[in-house]
């Protein structure tokens, strides 16, 4: 269904993104924020279901500033490989590169974000600094941010068997973001990625539900 492009960025260098356009006029644009596994098959799956569902959908190749076409498996390499490119990256380019994607695709209407994992603190940070209405899965990096006031609104979604995120890091997220809806899963970290041991099918389709609806409020229906 998508094609790669590439995008120019504030760094003056161009990164790749795969870009997802539904078959009719899209009602908002979303960017799709990627694990630290780079926009591998299950992140291209993510962006294809979102434009079956109406919406153009771009995850920037973020890795592109470090190595071109990061596409990790998820084993003990894989992981070592993602945290420490995500590590030198850092939030801050990252949030540069999604600002560059939403200009990207600003023909599509209103745009929003959606992340997972590091990808989830990510889209955190594009509803408090960017004010871009964000959906955020699983993102073990988002307590140091959580007092910054949202310009957008918000929703979470955690598992309840996540060890990286135990139950107080998520009351957190509702004692200081009181008006942001937090869902959590009878299922463990990386409970959407459809591959590996951490899937849980029924948990990942009541949360893309919910993020539908989020996203039909603030931006099909804004």
């Amino acid at each position: 269904m998508g094609q790669h492009i590439a995008i120019p960025t504030t760094r003056t260098q161009c990164i790749g993104a795969y870009l997802a356009e539904p078959a009719g006029a899209p009602k908002g644009g979303l960017v799709v924020i990627q694990e630290i596994f780079g926009v591998n098959a299950h992140m291209r799956r993510v962006a294809d279901r979102f434009a079956e569902c109406g919406y153009t959908a771009i995850a920037p190749c973020f890795f592109d500033h470090l190595e071109t076409g990061v596409e990790l498996d998820y084993d003990e390499a894989g992981f070592a490989r993602g945290r420490a490119l995500a590590g030198e990256l850092g939030l801050e380019r990252a949030l540069e590169d999604v600002a560059s994607a939403a200009q990207a695709i600003a023909s599509a209407g209103k745009i929003g974000t959606v992340g997972y994992c590091w990808g989830g603190t990510v889209a955190l940070l594009a509803a408090l600094r960017l004010g871009l209405p964000s959906v955020s899965y699983y993102g073990a990096r988002n307590l140091p941010f959580l007092h910054e006031p949202p310009r957008a609104p918000l929703m979470f979604h955690f598992g309840e068997l996540d060890k990286h995120i135990p139950p107080e890091m998520v009351a957190r997220h509702r004692e200081l973001l009181p008006q942001m809806p937090v869902f959590t899963y009878p299922a463990d970290h990386g409970f959407n990625r459809d591959v590996g041991a951490q899937y849980h099918k029924a948990s990942a389709e009541l949360a893309q539900q919910r993020t539908l609806e989020f996203f039909a409020q603030h931006l099909a229906g804004a």
